[in-house]
């Protein structure tokens, strides 16, 4: 058997087990637990148990499913930028809209999470952060630090005179080189000039390309060892940008791409993810990124929530000879962007 045919039977054994996999969502939902005052949840990442409490994105969005818990709290889905073609510079034939939704832990201390995201499309660039948690044992909030590391990114992006072609590597070492506050984090920047993706990335944080339900790349984890990414910041021991990795890769219209933090990618399965991205195709989702980006926050939500699932994370702790089962509870940021046709 040769290589096409090795890859065209593949690709119809993953549509089945995707379409499989979406018939049993919809049939059964995954279950949820109560969650009380007293449930605690230990993520093991170095960090004091937090009080397992859940907050959610916008009713005014389609639930996946019921969600009735008391503990629940909405907040605001990020809405994408409308996009005009005339509006972007674009030497290609294909330009990028995205949408964004996010699900910080809910904290008193730290209302506004750890993670950070920008979505800026006259300039056709998409960005994430995460801010590293071990720095509240120093009373140190690393949302602050994502938060401006993010900002600062679209700083140097809108004062790059090009408009079709952005050097990710000088907003990226701009924006490390402006950022001030404590804390570290990790970043993944992308942007689409001459139908190619092109993206920089330090840490756990990440994007997948998806191409009719498979998903054809995948960027890979940077860290120094299980559970401690690579993470820009100024302290002593954090990095700097020349250890981020230069990725490119072309893409076609009709393309989806999902970037995320590692809420996402330690909850959810890549499997898990077509499926899901294959149903929002397949609808009027296909259209509105951001609710396709809630979707999938949701779905990584509820697995990060169940403590017998078995998720990429367990399988990372199994590797690491940790025993342990369930989600992680942890920030989810999730950026959906559609490749289209000019």
């Amino acid at each position: 058997m040769n290589m096409n045919s090795l890859q065209s039977v593949r690709l119809c054994c993953k549509r089945v087990f995707s379409s499989l996999l979406q018939m049993a969502i919809d049939i059964v939902p995954p279950k949820r637990r109560r969650l009380t005052d007293e449930s605690e949840f230990d993520v093991i990442t170095g960090e004091d148990d937090e009080q397992l409490q859940i907050l959610l994105c916008s009713e005014e969005l389609t639930p996946a499913y019921d969600y009735m818990d008391e503990d629940i709290k909405p907040i605001q889905t990020f809405i994408s930028e409308e996009v005009d073609s005339r509006d972007v510079g674009v030497t290609g034939m294909t330009i990028m809209v995205a949408g964004s939704s996010y699900i910080p832990k809910l904290n008193a201390e730290k209302p506004l999470g750890e993670d950070a995201s920008f979505i800026c499309l006259n300039k056709q660039v998409i960005g994430v952060a995460d801010g590293v948690g071990g720095w509240a044992k120093k009373g140190i909030d690393s949302g602050v630090y994502s938060r401006e590391l993010m900002k600062n990114a679209e700083l140097a992006i809108q004062k790059q005179s090009s408009i079709t072609t952005i050097d990710l590597m000088k907003v990226l070492n701009e924006a490390f080189s402006n950022t001030k506050a404590k804390g570290s984090s990790t970043a993944c920047i992308l942007s689409l000039s001459d139908d190619t993706l092109h993206a920089v990335n330090v840490g756990d944080s990440g994007f997948v390309v998806i191409r009719e339900g498979i998903i054809v790349y995948k960027s890979k984890v940077q860290q120094s060892r299980f559970n401690c990414p690579f993470q820009l910041g100024n302290g002593s021991t954090s990095d700097d940008p020349s250890v981020a990795e230069k990725i490119s890769v072309p893409v076609i219209a009709g393309d989806v791409i999902v970037l995320g933090t590692d809420g996402l990618f330690d909850n959810v399965h890549d499997f898990e993810l077509e499926a899901i991205v294959n149903s929002g195709v397949e609808s009027w989702e296909s259209d509105v990124p951001e609710t396709l980006a809630w979707r999938i926050a949701q779905y990584a939500l509820d697995n990060a929530k169940n403590t017998e699932v078995y998720t990429p994370f367990t399988r990372e702790c199994f590797k690491d000879g940790v025993v342990r089962n369930g989600g992680k509870y942890d920030d989810i940021t999730v950026i959906v962007a559609n490749i289209w046709p000019l």
